[in-house]
């Protein structure tokens, strides 16, 4: 397709098919996997399992070998390290010929990084420095490769979620001071656009010549000066109006518009962005959006935004496009963000990412997570209905702003790829819509304190996991990956696991006295267990937080739902050499089963 210059030249219907993919009767039935494109795959590695389950042989890069680890490291360590700053080369048909790989791990709906054209003089690899909304970035693809895999994840059952971006673009401009800080809403001038080599030596001013293709921002109606608050950067990340009007460090901010909640009056800007997105749903069959820093958006500029993709994706007979706001801090703003905004789900709910990973390793009182979706003092709805699903629940991500400088992936400490399994059953097993980062499933550590080293590739090159260079992890066959994809297939088998209704269950070890699990002293050594409910069904999830010795307790079932003497199955458990034996109920605490787990043990329980 010919490059779009300007919006004038933007036409939906040029593009509009006479039907399109359908959405997902329910999204809490899916499990998603974020990846960062440029980390994932470059589509040159050699004996993996490509689409259709056939071994390749013919490409270059070598499956990674525990031997590998560190080989980056010898002899220059800071190459690897810089390496991780830049671009390394992933790229959309990369990501196609891995299609099959997720589907067979058991991803139903994979959600992408930005692939958006950057500002071309950055390493903004990541793909947040957007400087044309309307092309892809060359070093990713082209718009045919985002339709292609598209179109390959439909065919394999696989939806398709897009990291989108709202709230700034890329670094297209520069200030006559450098690097100003907000000051009390000061408008701060502008010394012009940046060319194509970084350089502020464009007029700040739309059409401006040498502009295209790399400089200033496009299409062209962007470079009305009106188009960003020009205010600096956000100092102070929770005040009102600053953290609204800021920008993201050297992201520019884009205003929105203004006005009261019930009349927002959207900006040009935002009428523009609004038919970009609905371009890209329209051309490449998009199943919904992932809306980064929601937070630093005018709830307006939001609701604003939803009701044009929801009125749009609607028409094209997309019933159930899905929303996903990144929406960082408490569950009250997430609540009252999707609440007024008419947002699906939200992503980035400090509390949960911290006590999912601190939960299974020892160091949370188990009551405090799950009484994160007991939101019926909240909402005057049924207890624990409403964060079924709204609420994107992960444990790694590729920001972890929870963990401020000290960056690092579950597996990072020593005993972190003992409890893998663990976070992985407790994250797809609870309440919510859950979601693995890309790598996870290979037990990736992210060691290092750094952004950098929570985005490792997945394909080698020169910025490898593990301190590695030129090997890749596609390895179906390592010690995760196959438990991984049994979990997500009883997952998938179960309804009660998807869609119902979540407690956690009290324990005992002496089949007497029986109180819910709790922190003792710093940590706590336990079996952890709750229950899914749904109708008549009920299974029974745990696992044990010691990783060094087994743990029995009998624990509480469903007085209603069990007699005496009931039989529950083992439908999973990760131990290599555990049994799946059978538990009988007892009449204790109302009813119970005594479980034994081994150490870092996950188990799934249900009645015969």
């Amino acid at each position: 397709m010919e490059p779009i210059q300007s919006f004038r030249e933007l036409s939906l219907p040029a593009v509009l098919r006479p039907s399109y993919h359908p959405s997902p009767l329910a999204w809490e039935d899916q499990v998603l996997y974020f990846l960062l494109l440029d980390r994932f795959s470059d589509g040159q590695e050699q004996d993996y399992l490509n689409n259709e389950g056939q071994l390749v042989t013919t490409g270059q890069t070598p499956r990674f070998q525990p031997e590998d680890a560190g080989n980056a490291l010898t002899p220059d360590a800071e190459a690897w390290q810089q390496a991780g700053e830049r671009f390394v080369g992933g790229t959309l048909r990369g990501l196609k010929s891995k299609i099959g790989y997720l589907k067979r791990l058991g991803i139903s709906a994979i959600w992408i990084s930005p692939v958006f054209k950057q500002v071309a003089s950055q390493e903004t690899y990541h793909g947040y420095g957007i400087q044309n909304f309307l092309e892809i970035e060359p070093r990713f693809g082209t718009q045919q490769d985002l339709i292609d895999v598209v179109e390959t994840a439909h065919e394999h059952g696989i939806y398709v979620i897009l990291d989108i971006i709202l709230n700034h673009s890329g670094d297209v401009f520069a200030y006559e001071t450098g690097q100003p800080v907000y000051a009390s809403g000061a408008v701060f001038p502008v010394r012009g656009y940046r060319n194509a080599e970084g350089q502020p030596t464009l007029p700040f001013a739309p059409q401006a010549v040498g502009a295209w293709p790399d400089g200033a921002v496009w299409p062209s109606e962007l470079q009305q000066p009106q188009t960003f608050t020009r205010k600096g950067k956000i100092q102070y990340w929770d005040h009102d109006p600053e953290f609204l009007e800021g920008d993201f460090e050297s992201l520019k901010d884009i205003h929105h518009g203004y006005g009261p909640l019930d009349a927002y009056r959207p900006s040009e800007a935002l009428l523009h962005l609004a038919e970009a997105y609905k371009y890209w749903i329209a051309l490449a069959d998009l199943d919904g959006f992932r809306i980064d820093t929601v937070k630093h958006m005018d709830l307006g500029a939001t609701r604003f935004f939803s009701s044009v993709i929801r009125e749009f994706t609607l028409a094209i007979g997309k019933e159930n496009f899905y929303l996903i706001g990144e929406i960082t801090g408490g569950r009250q703003r997430a609540f009252t963000t999707l609440e007024l905004t008419g947002l699906d789900a939200a992503l980035g709910i400090d509390d949960i990412p911290d006590k999912l990973e601190y939960l299974v390793k020892g160091y949370r009182n188990p009551a405090e997570y799950f009484s994160l979706f007991r939101n019926s003092e909240l909402v005057q709805k049924e207890s624990h209905s409403w964060f079924r699903n709204k609420v994107v629940t992960l444990f790694d991500d590729h920001d972890q702003v929870r963990k401020g400088p000290q960056k690092a992936r579950f597996c990072a400490d020593a005993m972190g790829s003992r409890q893998l399994l663990a976070v992985i059953g407790f994250n797809v097993t609870s309440l919510g819509i859950p979601c693995l980062y890309y790598g996870t499933e290979q037990a990736f550590d992210g060691h290092g304190a750094h952004d950098r080293y929570i985005r490792e590739s997945m394909f080698g090159g020169a910025f490898g996991a593990f301190r590695s260079k030129g090997v890749h992890f596609f390895r179906e066959d390592s010690p995760w990956f196959p438990e991984i994809s049994k979990l997500l297939a009883v997952r998938k088998q179960e309804i009660a696991l998807r869609r119902g209704r979540q407690y956690l269950r009290e324990i005992s070890g002496d089949g007497t006295h029986f109180g819910y699990p709790r922190l003792w002293g710093a940590s706590m050594q336990s079996v952890v267990a709750w229950s899914r409910i749904l109708h008549t069904q009920e299974v029974l999830c745990a696992f044990n937080t010691d990783v060094n010795q087994s743990q029995t307790a009998w624990v509480t079932v469903d007085n209603d739902l069990h007699t005496t003497g009931d039989v529950l199955a083992c439908l999973y458990t990760n131990h290599p050499e555990a049994t799946f034996t059978n538990v009988s109920v007892a009449a204790r605490n109302g009813k119970a089963v005594q479980l034994t787990l081994p150490p870092g043990g996950f188990v799934l329980y249900k009645k015969q």
